[in-house]
């Protein structure tokens, strides 16, 4: 009879552990998140979503604590009334001279991997930058590195500022630098393996009117890339 008392006692705190671990705040850097994250109250953002397209044979991704590629859409809330603030805007780069492709595919609306549908920059830390033409309160950027091959892409830094310089009013939404290594402060943001489905940063009702996004190569290679990049908002 003891024994069995004693099973039972380990059983309900084995339950009651397992339970407290799925009781996760959402968020995109979850792997099975317990609901949409966003805004509670909402509704679903939603965009298309490009083909599934994988070539070549993907190189190892040794990066700690990793999110694995999205096998479905992610659910994400935003305010009623949300729209796409980004489409066709004015990007500019720290690499004024693209290796491949040309910086107006960033918002251009066309999400297919493959020659002609993506971005390819200098190796090292760069960063794209798209300018909303006004300041807009910012509810979600989803974003399109390279969808073609699984790898995760390294320093990526999400931040909003009204300065095109980024020199004061900087707001980070997002950063997986987990090293520091760009120089931008530490991230606690988990890296994530690209997917057709993209990934989705909180844009958490910030002012702005420039998104700056920062990344410094990827596990595949040293170059950096991008195919679009949406930025949602109030549109007022």
């Amino acid at each position: 009879m003891k024994n069995k008392l004693i099973v039972s006692a380990l059983c309900a705190i084995s339950a009651l552990a397992f339970s407290s671990c799925d009781k996760k705040p959402a968020s995109g850097s979850s792997d099975t998140p317990s609901g949409p994250g966003g805004v509670v109250g909402g509704v679903p953002l939603v965009t298309e979503f490009p083909p599934e397209l994988i070539e070549g044979t993907p190189k190892p991704i040794n990066v700690p604590n990793v999110v694995q590629a999205l096998t479905k859409a992610p659910e994400f809330l935003v305010p009623e009334g949300t729209v796409l603030l980004s489409k066709g805007k004015k990007v500019t780069s720290s690499d004024t001279n693209p290796i491949i492709g040309d910086l107006t595919l960033i918002t251009d609306g066309d999400k297919d991997a493959g020659e002609g549908y993506f971005v390819e920059l200098l190796d090292g830390p760069q960063w794209v930058q798209i300018d909303l033409e006004k300041s807009d309160t910012i509810s979600a950027i989803w974003l399109w590195h390279f969808h073609s091959q699984k790898r995760a892409y390294n320093d990526v830094i999400v931040q909003v500022s009204d300065d095109a310089e980024f020199k004061t009013g900087v707001t980070t939404l997002y950063n997986n630098d987990y090293d520091e290594s760009s120089k931008l402060g530490k991230g606690s943001d988990r890296p994530y393996v690209e997917s057709r489905y993209g990934m989705i940063v909180d844009g958490k009702g910030t002012k702005g009117r420039y998104v700056r996004l920062y990344s410094n190569g990827s596990t595949a290679n040293e170059m950096n890339h991008y195919i679009e990049a949406e930025v949602f908002g109030k549109g007022s």
